[in-house]
């Protein structure tokens, strides 16, 4: 289920309007000016003062401050900041509750010095009676904050408590009621196995309201009075991004959003795709929202489509972070064909590893003859508390806070603590044990990042400040606990050996299986492939990417620990390993899995990332054969928007390498496109990419392959464990996908998206079974291999080694004579 618009339209057209004309008419409605002595109109509401309101308040001493409007600023300038309330003590609103279910909290805040109070220097905690809202909050500048709770009693206490040695304040404070269906219980995930139940009893904070393509919309032009910013601040890049307007053409019907959920002025501009005259137009729009390590949060998306000229005539993709929300969205057909009609999507995202969160909009692959292009007309982000009802982060609570509140956090902390305490006790005795036997014979220094020899960040296991990767990537595990999950690297768990070391299997306490990668300290890649693998990956979170767990860097290790899987690399699965050979169905799913992986590396962020050595033994399978591409140690960022290339030394895998970046050195995203081309072919024929056993013609897979594939008889090449099994139409496709990746110049390579859809099609026509075709044992399926190709004589070949990081332009070079001299096929 998408999870789309869940209003159902009002009982009578006529009533549906009168109610959209009017907006929502709330059951409890309370809002006060605090420190005011007299009510304040602001639009069409009145706060009522704080002498009207003062049955709600008990607080053990009174402090109203008020201050010149003069000394506000034009931007902050609303008569709701030009007085506050000061809070000595513990102090608690109660308001009755005739409507049981949402409330609005909304917090207005503008500090100002008063006698001897200076509201900027001012901390303090807010909390109802079964969440905390803010902890240890401080303030500096004007601020709204709004909060949603689902109120179960009779009575809604919000409770004031100053920080130790501060005290608190407020300007002024708002508790509406909110129409029953704006958050209904369910939500997907973005995990695409779980549905997420429980938005009822969530307490919320929102994080971000955008207008997307549009101007501010102001809390008088909305129903439930939110105000909507526009989207420029949070775009990523700007210039592949354009406004699209056209409000009037907004039409709200059943079975999609109401004005309670948007209004128009939000579902009638967009933020769409710029992509020019250009019909082959390939890349992402991102926005980037700060927020808090740790919660999860209630992403809505708000579509309508206004841009499109007929129906059927838009299809993109939605995105948070790496995960795929929605797949060839089309809107037209959530509204029984209808355009312009306003939908709404919600996700809940798993709790944040980092401080930032993406949204991103993208065209569909997948579709053809589509123009490409994608839109988003608005967006909101809601923090969900955290398993002990809080919306904060730091959880600074006093012990005057509400009884159950503090029970709650302190039972919580208490038991954290202890437990961590035991396991630190635990570690540091287990340690001293190992180090006893073990000794110290590391000698491996490697180079500092910062000039010295540590590489400490701040972690879940580690308090290190020495940000030498930034503290908000991956986790850093103690070397203790490294040693434990490998049997301290015990050979028999070795799984395989590459240039940067060795990888063993390993287990966490928990159970998790892992792949543990641990540097050699005479190996040629060192510090900062270790680096990039650790910045990469820690952004990355993709099905079709390897995901990065943690990392070591003890005692001057340079240790990776991956998720494990289960069968190892696509190369083993097509020679030299003995495993049973997979299907010409396996293998297609299995390089659309790995396309896919890079086309998110291409195309996720707004710059590209090149992975710089695509390869088979790069492409690992899990339980079920899915692929992920791994090893980003090599990888660099792509070009900046104005420039073709990046001009580096080149580095790579015999075989694989794209020969036009080999001639000139310069990195684009059409290398790997050529190196995922060779993948290919050794899909198909399940031989090395380079080997010197072979007679001369041969030992270059890429170059023998296109020699079949240019004389159309490809089929005379592939794995003899495929003969008969492969569709003519299926081959077809799929040999001209890779001769297009193989292409001697990269601007006439396809884009890893184009890849992406041709391999789809290449398996549509495997699965395809046409009438009146026999089944896959047809003569009408490739033939038998040709006698000359069976029986191939081994032959002496001569090898020359060369440094590839100081070859100058080839240009002029044969690279048939370069490549066929190339035999270490794993060297880089």
């Amino acid at each position: 289920m998408m999870g789309y618009g869940k209003f159902e339209v009002w009982a009578l057209s006529v009533l549906c309007l009168a109610l959209f004309s009017s907006g929502f008419d709330p059951i409890d409605n309370y809002l006060i000016d605090c420190g005011s002595t007299r009510n304040t109109s602001v639009g069409d509401r009145v706060f009522v003062s704080d002498n009207s309101a003062s049955k709600f308040l008990s607080t053990p001493k009174e402090v109203l401050a008020n201050t010149p409007l003069k000394s506000i600023t034009s931007s902050d300038d609303s008569p709701l900041y030009q007085t506050a309330r000061i809070f000595t003590e513990s102090s608690k609103y109660t308001f009755p509750i005739s409507q049981r279910g949402r409330h609005w909290i909304r917090l207005y805040f503008f500090p100002f010095v008063y006698a001897s109070y200076d509201m900027s220097t001012a901390k303090f905690g807010v909390s109802t009676q079964n969440h905390v809202l803010l902890s240890d909050f401080g303030v500096d500048k004007a601020s709204l904050k709004e909060f949603s709770v689902n109120v179960t009693s009779d009575s809604l206490v919000i409770t004031f408590t100053p920080s130790s040695s501060s005290f608190a304040f407020l300007n002024a404070i708002e508790v509406v009621s909110v129409p029953d269906k704006l958050i209904t219980d369910d939500a997907d995930s973005v995990n695409p196995s779980e549905n997420f139940q429980g938005l009822l009893t969530q307490a919320l904070e929102t994080v971000a309201r955008v207008n997307m393509g549009g101007p501010t919309v102001s809390f008088e032009n909305d129903t439930l009075w939110r105000t909507w910013v526009p989207d420029q601040s949070f775009l990523v890049n700007k210039n592949g991004a354009k406004n699209f307007s056209n409000i009037g053409a907004v039409k709200y019907s059943s079975g999609g959003a109401t004005p309670d959920i948007a209004p128009k002025t939000v579902y009638g501009t967009a933020t769409e795709m710029d992509s020019g005259d250009d019909p082959n137009s390939n890349f992402n729009v991102t926005w980037e929202f700060q927020v808090d390590l740790g919660f999860r949060y209630l992403v809505r998306f708000h579509f309508c489509d206004i841009v499109s000229k007929g129906l059927n005539m838009l299809y993109f993709n939605v995105y948070i972070d790496s995960w795929s929300v929605a797949h060839d969205l089309d809107l037209s057909t959530l509204s029984v064909n209808v355009l312009a009609v306003p939908h709404y999507m919600d996700r809940v995202t798993l709790p944040t590893v980092s401080d930032k969160l993406r949204v991103s909009i993208g065209p569909s692959n997948d579709v053809d003859g589509i123009y490409p292009n994608a839109i988003l007309n608005g967006l909101e982000i809601m923090k969900m508390n955290n398993s002990i009802g809080s919306l904060s982060g730091s959880m600074v609570i006093s012990s005057s806070s509400k009884k159950n509140v503090g029970v709650i956090v302190g039972v919580t902390i208490g038991v954290f603590v202890a437990v961590v305490l035991a396991v630190i006790f635990f570690l540091m005795c287990r340690k001293r044990r190992r180090m006893a036997l073990q000794g110290h014979s590391k000698t491996w220094i490697p180079l500092s990042i910062n000039g010295g020899n540590s590489h400490t960040v701040g972690s879940k296991y580690s308090n290190g400040t020495n940000a030498s990767i930034a503290s908000n990537y991956g986790y850093r595990f103690p070397f203790v606990a490294v040693q434990e999950a490998t049997n301290n690297f015990d050979e028999n768990w070795v799984i395989g050996i590459g240039g940067f070391g060795k990888v063993y299997k390993g287990a966490l306490n928990d159970g998790t299986k892992v792949a543990v990668k641990r540097g050699n300290p005479r190996s040629q890649q060192g510090l900062a492939e270790f680096q990039t693998e650790i910045e990469l990956l820690s952004q990355f979170r993709h099905r079709h990417l390897v995901s990065l767990i943690g990392y070591c860097d003890e005692k001057n290790e340079m240790i990776l620990i991956y998720e494990y899987m289960e069968n190892g690399t696509l190369k083993s699965h097509l020679y030299g390993s003995g495993l049973p050979s997979l299907g010409w169905k396996e293998r297609l799913e299995i390089c659309i899995g790995a396309a896919r992986g890079l086309h998110y590396l291409h195309t996720g962020y707004a710059k590209a990332v090149i992975h710089r050595d695509v390869k088979s033994a790069n492409i690992l399978l899990d339980e079920n054969l899915m692929a992920k591409v791994a090893d980003f140690g090599l990888s660099k960022t792509g070009p900046e928007i104005d420039q073709t290339h990046v001009s580096t030394a080149v580095k790579g895998s015999f075989g694989y390498l794209d020969p036009e970046y080999f001639r000139r050195q310069q990195l684009t995203e059409k290398s790997d496109v050529y190196s995922f081309g060779v993948v290919l072919f050794e899909v198909l024929c399940a031989r090395p990419v380079i080997d010197p056993t072979l007679p001369r013609e041969m030992v270059n897979l890429a170059e023998w392959a296109m020699k079949w594939q240019k004389k159309g008889q490809l089929e005379q090449i592939i794995d003899s464990t495929l003969v008969g099994k492969i569709r003519p139409d299926s081959l077809r496709k799929f040999g001209e996908t890779a001769e297009k990746c193989l292409a001697d110049l990269g601007v006439d390579r396809p884009s890893v998206g184009d890849v992406l859809w041709n391999l789809e099609y290449a398996l549509q026509l495997q699965d395809a079974v046409i009438q009146g075709e026999p089944e896959e044992n047809s003569t009408n399926m490739i033939g038998e291999l040709s006698p000359q190709i069976n029986n191939v004589n081994n032959v002496d070949t001569a090898v020359s080694g060369f440094e590839m990081s100081s070859v100058d332009d080839l240009s002029g070079v044969s690279m048939s004579r370069v490549f066929s001299q190339l035999v270490k096929s794993e060297g880089r």
